[in-house]
């Protein structure tokens, strides 16, 4: 009852040292792992809240004096002003979802749980930002609440999206199809999204033809857009990429397994979210000319 009444004046920082002193060996008692287990439904709940993007619901996790110390040192006090304070952050842009990362859950008494970790949150088009947690539950009516959480960023390394954010649209699982066969490619980010990653296959009566990987950067020294590809025949080359418009220009070279190159001009039309058209022109292998390729429609699978 003591500690109750004292915690609204307890610092995260003083609880969090006396949940360190604890005997991490004292042994578990089946009262405080089921009490544990109740607040990580509680954790559960505010995640399901918070990426339902439901203001009302998370507030409504938070017991009525809670305080939430935010990434930049601002105080939000209250259920209320919390609530108002995700409603407000919900309406912005990006369809925000919440991530949280190896949490540890401990009590200090019957009614106190301290839960510490790392929490993700991820925007459409944007880095995801990441920030450590210390979390105070206390246990009101019979049910857990958060009585205060203080967050502190995590500085994340310096991405290259910036320059690649424009080619964000080609992350998914793309399919050219005819009565011939199919290309199917999948595009998808490298962590920090410093990277994006194609790998493709050529498919011939539901045989697997040809296959490789196409990473696309940023060149710093140069200021434009590379990408590097590599292919099951043993080939290897490169590309430089331009933009105008809707448009992307891919100037490619390639050296082919038996020591021979090859070059094209590839061109990359946006269309919309689920569409995109390709052509490849002044195509030529080992100095000899070969016919233009498309433009070909390529949709979203």
């Amino acid at each position: 009852m003591l500690t109750r009444l004292l915690l609204p004046a307890v610092s995260v920082a003083l609880l969090t040292t006396s949940l360190l002193a604890q005997d991490d060996s004292a042994p578990e008692t089946a009262s405080s792992s089921a009490e544990v287990e109740a607040i990580q439904a509680a954790v559960d709940s505010y995640l399901e809240a918070f990426n339902a993007g439901d203001a009302e619901a998370v507030a409504e996790i938070w017991s009525e004096q809670g305080e939430w110390i935010t990434p930049a040192g601002e105080r939000v006090k209250g259920r209320e002003a919390i609530q108002a304070a995700m409603e407000s952050y919900f309406a912005e842009d990006g369809n925000p979802s919440i991530q949280v990362i190896d949490p540890r859950i401990r009590l200090l008494s019957p009614s106190v749980g301290v839960e510490e970790g790392r929490a993700r949150v991820t925007r459409a088009d944007e880095l995801p930002a990441e920030t450590s947690y210390i979390a105070i539950h206390i246990k009101q009516d019979g049910q857990w609440k958060l009585e205060s959480v203080r967050e502190t960023e995590i500085p994340q390394p310096e991405s290259n999206f910036e320059h690649l954010r424009d080619l964000a649209w080609m992350v998914g699982t793309w399919v050219d199809q005819d009565g011939a066969g199919a290309v199917e490619t999948t595009c998808a980010w490298t962590k920090n999204r410093n990277f994006l990653t194609r790998s493709f296959k050529v498919m011939v009566a539901d045989r697997i033809e040809l296959e490789g990987t196409q990473v696309i950067g940023w060149d710093p020294e140069l200021e434009q857009i590379r990408s590097w590809i590599f292919d099951s025949d043993g080939g290897f080359g490169e590309g430089v990429w331009s933009r105008d418009g809707n448009r992307w220009t891919v100037n490619g070279f390639q050296m082919l397994q038996d020591g021979s190159r090859s070059s094209s001009i590839n061109v990359i039309t946006y269309v919309d979210a689920d569409t995109f058209t390709w052509a490849s022109t002044g195509r030529e292998v080992g100095g000899e000319l070969l016919p233009n390729v498309g433009p070909v429609t390529v949709v979203r699978r």
